[in-house]
């Protein structure tokens, strides 16, 4: 079962969609989210969150002070699974004083981007591993005129694969590696 971790609403679990998918393990997200506090990247940043099955990273963020977000996935159950817990989120905040800004896009994420505006601060890639890299590396090229000076990318790939091949405007940070997963810490130029 997937959980909110800190934050706000730390602890609340989230609902998966029937159709499995691969949510970030806590343990990457500890990670993920103790690297992203310690920067200060959390508070007011807008966040994207690419594939976003059960819109764990996204929300995650916004209980730790990140809005407005927006979760997309293709998927059908997993974008009203999204919602479902956008929703509870927005509950917990709002008990404690907070507004979250959310949007929940059903739709491919090469549609989404196509179409989208707005800036954003921080972005979550992870999508399935069967996925291939070029589709990620176009996804990365078609959102590089939608982040904000030195956004902050974060993508998860299988370690067993190829290394992503980054397109121009990004800057690699860091690969760390959790086993079956490499988590890609990119920035925006």
């Amino acid at each position: 079962m997937t959980r909110i971790i800190g934050g706000i609403a730390g602890s609340l679990r989230l609902a998966s969609p029937a159709k499995a998918t691969r949510p970030t393990s806590d343990r990457i997200r500890e990670s993920i989210f103790s690297r992203l506090e310690s920067r200060n990247i959390l508070e007011n940043a807008a966040v994207l969150d690419l594939y976003a099955g059960t819109g764990a990273l996204a929300l995650e963020a916004a209980s730790r002070g990140a809005s407005p977000v927006v979760l997309v996935d293709k998927d059908g159950k997993a974008a009203a699974v999204c919602k479902q817990n956008a929703l509870q989120i927005e509950k917990a905040l709002a008990k404690e004083g907070f507004e979250l800004e959310f949007k929940v896009q059903h739709q491919a994420v090469a549609a989404h981007l196509a179409s989208a505006s707005g800036e954003f601060d921080l972005v979550f890639i992870d999508p399935p591993y069967e996925v291939p890299n070029v589709d990620v590396e176009s996804n990365l090229t078609a959102l590089s005129s939608l982040l904000s000076k030195g956004a902050c990318v974060v993508v998860e790939r299988s370690s067993r694969g190829e290394k992503l091949q980054l397109p121009a405007g990004y800057m690699l940070e860091e690969i760390k590696n959790y086993g079956d997963t490499d988590v890609y810490w990119l920035s925006s130029e």
